[in-house]
């Protein structure tokens, strides 16, 4: 099992970790600051510094997966193709299992995912639409809301303008399983569902003491939306009957 620090705290640049298991999936660790691909939100990337001071480069996180296809509770750090070959061989000394490494993510690159991340939560304010697919990048998202009606670039970029300028707090909560099944609106997603089955789901809150979003995720946010920055809708698609596509990207 993996403890996921970043659920907490998405501001942890990097921690000290051991080495659980090293397999085809990637190096799994006690614990991490990696986010692993999930939720529309791109997987971390970053380093994982060796003893010796040498490092591992990490081009993507993903959540662990049983045989039968499941998720596990670990999760994987994979390096290039060409190293992870190397990992796996008998013979090789460069990283073992019990190793302690620092977890170190890029934090240039999950910083924009944050922030893109916060945007969308706004953007559902926003548009009060269920959501039918998502992506989060470092340099876009987007999101498919199910709807008929067309929507403005201008006027949706002038709204979320106002919403990151007003400066609201973001907080990281938590509901019970039978509280969000007495709240069935607050689930926006139709193609994602919250987890089950721990007692808790993590919600992620927006604003104060005036409600601007609250919906359960388990991604990464920034605290505050005016550390979003200037975000512009560069596209508006009509990628079928019910679906509408809005694109975010930051201002040139």
């Amino acid at each position: 099992m993996t403890q996921d620090l970043f659920r907490t705290d998405a501001y942890l640049l990097d921690t000290t970790a051991t080495v659980t298991a090293i397999t085809p999936q990637g190096i799994v660790l006690d614990r991490t600051v990696f986010y692993p691909l999930g939720g529309g939100q791109a997987g971390d990337s970053g380093v994982l510094v060796l003893a010796d001071g040498t490092d591992i480069a990490i081009v993507d996180t993903r959540k662990g997966k049983a045989e039968d296809g499941s998720f596990t509770h670990e999760i994987c750090h994979l390096p290039s193709s060409d190293v992870l070959e190397q990992l796996l061989t008998p013979e090789q000394t460069q990283l073992a299992v019990g190793a302690t490494v620092t977890a170190r993510i890029d934090w240039a690159r999950r910083h924009r995912m944050m922030r893109f991340h916060t945007a969308t939560h706004l953007l559902c304010h926003i548009v009060p639409q269920l959501v039918n697919g998502c992506s989060i990048t470092p340099d876009y998202a987007r999101l498919d809301f199910n709807m008929t009606d067309a929507l403005d670039k201008e006027v949706l970029t002038a709204e979320i303008a106002k919403l990151v300028g007003a400066a609201h707090p973001v907080t990281v909560g938590a509901i019970t399983d039978a509280e969000l099944d007495a709240n069935p609106a607050l689930v926006k997603s139709m193609s994602v569902q919250p987890p089950r089955g721990s007692g808790q789901i993590r919600t992620i809150r927006i604003g104060d003491e005036t409600l601007i979003d609250l919906q359960p995720c388990g991604g990464t946010h920034v605290a505050n939306t005016a550390e979003i920055g200037a975000i512009i809708v560069t596209k508006i698609e009509k990628k079928s009957a019910s679906t509408r596509r809005v694109v975010l990207g930051f201002a040139p």
